[in-house]
């Protein structure tokens, strides 16, 4: 039987998670040395992960904002929690994070993060880096004493089947597929939907950032391996640099938020994806505006800021299994599939 099965959410994790005590840095391959992560390590990382995004996910890579942010968080202890890869010549190879979210209310979750350089593939240092991840993964959610659903969790692109193999040896399970979609704002679309009645349409306020928060939070309670964003971490996507409040929408009934699409406009994707594009990081819509065409109407009006701001290409990502119906709502406005990741997981 496996551990998914067998696990009883109702006894506090410390009890019931086996992990290691002590956690040695990996050993190899040959000409290959690891270190602890720093929180100084953003600008290597970065330059690292242009290196693999050009074989995972050729339209995109980490910035070295989002990454300092990732590694900046309180909740993040990047000397415990993360390794770095490196070779003779002192260059990075590899690197790996492993996540704990805070405050938790249904679920615990660990997140992997990281990746090896192409170019250093099938030589053992993934295999190495992932095992580490995993032990220190069972090492946090041991010192938990909450009794709470566990599960660890890890992504690996379509484009690099390597990584999903690697992860299942290590005993994690595919659960779970997430779709890349691209909408051509070149060309002309079905961009014309109408505002539920008695609702209203306004760029993001940072003033009243916090009522958006709410209400992605209640948005999300019913979907897949979601929690609560708190606010510091709420506050540090909102405050990157790609973050385009003026063409995030947020759809009002009367003094409470209905919904809202936030915005992020990345420049040096550009280049990459052959135009200018803008990526459409969260859609939600409050429960009880659900089934009204409300997520449709949001979508047109963020098309059309975007196209009147001479950008040329929408993105997004979306869950295929998303129980709101999501993925029809992205294809009837003219979204394309144009990529896949498949989340793996080891539940505890």
């Amino acid at each position: 039987m496996t551990e998914e099965t067998t696990a009883d959410p109702t006894v506090p994790l410390r009890d019931r998670v086996e992990a290691p005590g002590d956690l040695a840095m990996p050993d190899g391959p040959e000409g290959i040395r690891w270190r602890p992560l720093s929180v100084d390590d953003a600008a290597t990382l970065a330059e690292l992960q242009e290196r693999i995004s050009r074989r995972d996910h050729p339209t995109w890579s980490e910035s070295v904002d989002e990454l300092q942010e990732e590694l900046e968080h309180s909740w993040v202890d990047p000397a415990r929690d993360g390794l770095l890869a490196v070779d003779a010549d002192g260059t990075a190879v590899g690197w790996g994070l492993v996540v704990m979210p805070p405050d938790p209310e249904s679920l615990v979750r660990v997140i992997l993060f990281g990746g090896v350089d192409p170019a250093h593939r099938g030589r053992g240092v993934g295999r190495r880096l992932l095992a580490w991840q995993r032990d220190r993964a069972r090492q946090l959610l041991a010192a938990s004493p909450l009794a709470l659903p566990a599960w660890v969790l890890g992504y690996a692109p379509d484009r690099s089947p390597e990584h999903g193999a690697l992860l299942q040896r290590l005993g994690f399970e595919a659960v779970r597929w997430f779709t890349t979609l691209e909408r051509d704002l070149r060309a002309a679309g079905p961009d014309d939907r109408s505002l539920p009645e008695g609702l209203r349409l306004a760029p993001f306020d940072a003033a009243r950032s916090e009522q958006v928060r709410a209400a992605r939070n209640a948005a999300f309670a019913d979907h897949w391996g979601s929690q609560p964003t708190g606010r510091e971490a709420w506050e540090s996507t909102i405050g990157l640099p790609m973050f385009r409040a003026e063409l995030s929408r947020v759809a009002w009934h009367g003094d409470e938020v209905a919904g809202f699409v936030i915005v992020e406009v990345n420049e040096d994707d550009w280049e990459r994806q052959g135009a200018r594009s803008g990526y459409i990081g969260l859609v939600g819509t409050v429960r009880e505006h659900r089934g009204r065409g409300l997520a449709s109407a949001m979508l047109a009006d963020v098309l059309r800021g975007l196209r009147d701001a001479e950008l040329e290409l929408a993105v997004l990502d979306v869950d295929t299994d998303n129980p709101t119906g999501a993925l029809g709502v992205y294809t009837r406005l003219g979204f394309e599939p144009t990529a896949r990741e498949v989340a793996y997981r080891i539940a505890l």
